[in-house]
């Protein structure tokens, strides 16, 4: 027997499926520091303890993305090891914050499966919740992937395609026990823009760009204990239809956050992921550029400190974003992007 794991393909899933994923992960503060090492990252808020703290918060939580991605890596083996290519997510909410000592873990629920047309892939839809030592939901979302069948000719799956919501309702965004904006100083947190200073429509061009490479989105994808062979084996992806390595979609993610700092500041906390597709591939050597758009303005209930801003944020590759590319003179999406995401983030408001 043997005692290797070549992971899951397409029809070992069955609807309905629990999978409770191994290796726990306790983070620290070098994981949020080596983090910011590999994308940029500026938000105060996860950046100083002493800024936490004036929020009422015991002290800089980890990056609210790298959270992302630690939970989206304890699913990799389980899940993606075998795919092709992660597709989209849907219905991510963010929960209690995670700070440096809290230990991760994370189990999937099986939702939907589909076969593709070709016969030799199929689609998965997965429900990941991401738990602290506590219990408590740190993120809970559901994503969809393209994964290989182990063999081509195996029957197809009755098609199971979930519902998905159009985005998380206001009722559903989670705010840190304790949060209190009052004190929120925004010398310190880079700009003077607030959450009453946008309106619905505005575009903004987040104007900087940063450039992938190999050893970075490797170094990455490690962090995450994403084990995923398409981000990593040169010589197995040689016989891919690409012909190299994938960047792990999730940290192409990470990378639009961060450049998104240059006109979003503020925006200290993603309260939410209601949707988001991996439009093209992006490969090292590529350079990811990104603009924003605000689609929706949300009250808090009981809230006059801090609200919420639905944004959509568009990731380019090597095209920067000052016409705010999206589709070409054909409808198409433009071949530049790589990444659109709709997600709703925590502001503060002014008085």
């Amino acid at each position: 027997m043997s005692k290797n794991d070549s992971g899951r393909f397409f029809e070992d899933f069955r609807v309905g499926q629990i999978l409770r994923h191994a290796i726990p992960r306790s983070v620290t503060e070098a994981d949020q520091t080596l983090y910011i090492a590999l994308t940029g990252t500026r938000f105060a808020l996860h950046s100083s303890d002493t800024f936490a703290r004036g929020l009422g918060l015991p002290r800089a939580p980890l990056d609210d993305l790298l959270v992302f991605n630690l939970v989206f890596g304890r699913s990799v083996a389980d899940i993606s090891l075998n795919a092709v290519a992660n597709l989209g997510y849907a219905a991510c909410v963010f929960g209690v914050p995670v700070y440096p000592g809290d230990t991760l873990t994370a189990h999937s629920r099986v939702l939907g499966l589909r076969e593709t047309a070709s016969g030799k892939t199929g689609v998965v839809w997965v429900r990941t919740t991401g738990t602290n030592q506590r219990g408590e939901t740190v993120l809970d979302y559901i994503r969809w992937v393209m994964v290989n069948k182990r063999d081509p000719a195996a029957p197809a799956p009755e098609p199971v395609t979930p519902d998905l919501p159009e985005a998380v309702s206001a009722a559903r965004l989670i705010l840190p026990e304790g949060l209190s904006l009052a004190g929120y100083e925004t010398e310190l947190s880079g700009s003077a823009d607030l959450y009453d200073d946008y309106e619905i429509g505005e575009r903004i061009d987040h104007l900087d760009g940063m450039t992938l490479e190999d050893a970075e989105h490797q170094m990455a994808t490690r962090l995450y204990q994403n084990n995923a062979r398409v981000h990593f084996d040169l010589h197995a992806a040689q016989d891919s239809r690409f012909g190299k390595r994938v960047v792990y979609g999730g940290h192409v993610i990470s990378l639009a956050r961060a450049l998104s700092f240059n006109g979003l500041a503020n925006a200290f906390r993603v309260a939410a992921i209601n949707g988001g597709r991996h439009t093209s591939p992006t490969f090292a050597g590529h350079t990811i550029y990104a603009w924003s758009e605000v689609l929706e303005k949300i009250d808090l209930p009981d809230r006059t400190d801090v609200a919420a801003l639905r944004l959509r944020t568009v990731a380019t590759k090597d095209r920067p974003c000052a016409d705010f590319p999206l589709f070409g003179p054909d409808r198409n999406l433009d071949p530049a992007v790589v990444l659109d995401l709709d997600y709703t983030v925590l502001m503060p408001r002014r008085g």
